[in-house]
């Protein structure tokens, strides 16, 4: 069985909702079980015929907030086009220093990048230039897994628990002495399900005591409180814990590519003495990550607009006898009984885009949250398709 990366689902992996009006008993993604798996149950699935994007009514297959960039960041972009010609070192310092005040910690915890995913794949650079092991949940993103494995590292998964959270104390347990990075997606995808912070808290505490602890945050600010869910604050209390954050999600800037982590400052200078950080963003990005960190108001919106549409497609699916797994993301995750290149294909031709991943044998549905106009169509297609 294949493993499968996100740049790989968006090649091959372009599968679509879908399933009959009674569904049929699947088992959920831990199979009832927890604990070590000897390979992975995510693989990957053969793609139908190529989607048409020039006939898209709704683009709901890249967990893209269909509402940003908000205003404040398009003017902030638009006037800082003319210093293209110049490097935006200084607009880099001012945007690590509001991060830095916002995450309670120092500019020295603070490193920059073009999106999340190159600074999970930096991290798996320096890391496992020597080989050994990274233990994750299975299944997980698998951007940092991938780039692991190609440095020749080997990877530990652990299956999700029956409620679909990390199994944390399978995890600690198959931290070896060649274990070199775990890593945490929470909310995790493609799940979209959430691991109890406090049990987080005291693992993280407890396993970065032998081994650094990579926590994917990409999503946790579709939460309520984010804050109070987050690992950040174990990062200033000194911990060999790594936070990752992006403003693709719910900033509105999955386009403009730049993210950031927070960890101790000697993990920021291994990665920094090995790659250039600050050199990969242009300034525009910088710009306008500075002006949406200051516009929480149109956060909130998105926030409440987010919640609305996963509202409105769990009520209309559930009703339709499907399963899907509480989401706390800006997407959700059902099983379905179709053939998924044959459903592929007739959502395409609907004008819907949409994911579908093969676990554990059996097709999932992924399905990212668009506006609300998006989401009444893909309802609409989605009981057109499966009837």
């Amino acid at each position: 069985m294949k493993t499968i990366n996100r740049r790989s689902w968006i090649k091959s992996s372009l599968f679509t909702l879908g399933g009959i009006v009674v569904a049929p008993s699947i088992p959920s993604l831990a199979s009832g079980k927890s604990g070590f798996a000897s390979k992975s149950v995510l693989s990957e699935v053969l793609s139908a015929s190529p989607f048409n994007e020039s006939r898209m009514l709704a683009r709901l297959n890249a967990n893209e907030n269909p509402y940003g960039p908000s205003p404040k960041v398009i003017q902030a972009i638009s006037e800082s086009i003319s210093m293209g010609n110049r490097y935006g070192h200084r607009d880099a310092f001012t945007l690590i220093e509001m991060i830095a005040e916002k995450e309670g910690v120092s500019p020295e915890h603070i490193m920059l990048g073009p999106g999340s995913s190159d600074l999970l794949e930096k991290i798996a650079f320096v890391r496992f230039m020597e080989g050994g092991n990274v233990v994750s949940a299975d299944p997980s993103y698998m951007s940092l897994i991938q780039t692991a494995q190609a440095m020749g590292a080997t990877w530990k998964p652990v299956l999700l628990t029956p409620d679909h959270s990390h199994d944390l104390d399978a995890m600690a347990s198959a931290v070896d002495g060649e274990t070199k990075l775990v890593y945490v997606c929470n909310p995790n995808n493609p799940t979209g399900s959430i691991t109890n912070s406090s049990e987080l808290k005291d693992f993280c505490k407890t396993v970065s005591t032998k081994v650094p602890v990579f926590v994917d945050e990409a999503y946790l600010e579709f939460l309520d409180n984010p804050e109070s869910h987050s690992m950040v604050g174990l990062v200033s209390k000194g911990h060999d814990v790594i936070v990752a954050r992006t403003f693709s999600k719910i900033h509105g800037m999955a386009g403009l590519r730049i993210g950031y982590i927070v960890a101790q400052p000697d993990r920021i200078k291994s990665i920094t003495t090995k790659v250039r950080s600050t050199m990969g963003l242009c300034v525009t990005s910088l710009k306008g990550a500075i002006a949406s960190m200051k516009d929480q108001e149109f956060l909130k919106n998105c926030r409440t607009l987010n919640a609305a549409s996963r509202e409105f497609v769990s009520r209309e699916i559930t009703s339709l006898g499907y399963d899907i797994i509480p989401s706390y993301t800006s997407f959700m995750i059902f099983p379905i009984a179709m053939d998924g290149p044959k459903f592929l294909k007739a959502m395409n031709e609907k004008g819907v885009g949409i994911r579908v991943f093969n676990i554990h044998d059996k097709p999932w549905c992924r399905v990212s949250m668009g506006t609300m106009e998006e989401m009444e169509i893909f309802v609409d297609s989605f009981k057109t398709v499966t009837t």
